[in-house]
């Protein structure tokens, strides 16, 4: 007979698997993890809502995708455009970018993966006898090893031609040159800082989905245990 057992700390551990998962993937999708130096407007490009000229643009690069502006001869006006600069896994623009987006991506298929099975946590709290949070714990905790090495291995390829062309001659491995980090790449740190805190997490929620009080309803014949 399946119990579904809802607590405090199993629920908040779920809702903090599933952000987890989706701040990486959107973190990973982006192309603001680096914010180019400014390209200054030219004098007759003009700000349609103030009149005045409009102020230099930066372009963002990301690990396989970028965001940039095309000028229109008509009205000069400008419109940004973003999407992949690399069609195919090889046209990445650094070696150390494809072994990022490698571990990036086994890091996010590991989180999705217990994202979608902590919905299900409610109730089945076990796979052949053994606790399904601790081993959705384990799994979290090699998803974040994963999120590490593409961290750490990301910067080592900002000496690439096309980091170059975006933040100026200065750049090279983990010099950032006139670039600036974008929102993205802190987005990705925050979300393997929070993968390691639902590593943690997870054993709190085995705890109280196995507690005194739900043993004592399951006892008293009782489908539904909500604890807070």
């Amino acid at each position: 007979m399946c119990h579904v057992i809802v607590t405090c700390r199993s629920m908040l551990w779920t809702l903090l698997s599933i952000v987890v998962a989706f701040a990486e993937l959107i973190a990973f999708m982006s192309a603001d993890w680096l914010i180019g130096k400014a390209k200054p407007s030219s004098s007759e490009e003009v700000d349609n809502r103030t009149g005045g000229q409009q102020e230099p643009y930066r372009p963002t690069l990301g690990i396989y995708g970028r965001c940039t502006r095309i000028s229109h001869m008509q009205f000069s006006r400008r419109d940004t455009l973003c999407g992949p600069y690399a069609e195919n896994f090889s046209e990445i623009a650094s070696g150390f970018w494809q072994a990022t987006a490698i571990f990036l991506a086994m890091g996010i298929m590991i989180l999705c993966t217990v994202a979608f099975v902590s919905v299900f946590t409610m109730c089945v709290q076990s796979i052949m006898k053994k606790s399904i949070f601790n081993v959705c714990g384990l799994l979290q905790g090699i998803a974040g090893l994963f999120l590490i090495l593409g961290l750490i291995l990301y910067p080592a390829g900002w000496g690439c031609q096309k980091a170059i062309s975006y933040c100026g001659p200065y750049a090279s491995a983990y010099k950032l040159g006139d670039c600036s980090l974008g929102w993205a790449f802190y987005t990705a740190i925050g979300g393997t800082v929070l993968t390691f805190i639902c590593a943690v997490f997870s054993a709190q929620a085995e705890i109280a989905t196995s507690s005194d009080k739900v043993q004592e309803e399951i006892e008293e014949g009782k489908n539904l245990i909500c604890l807070l």
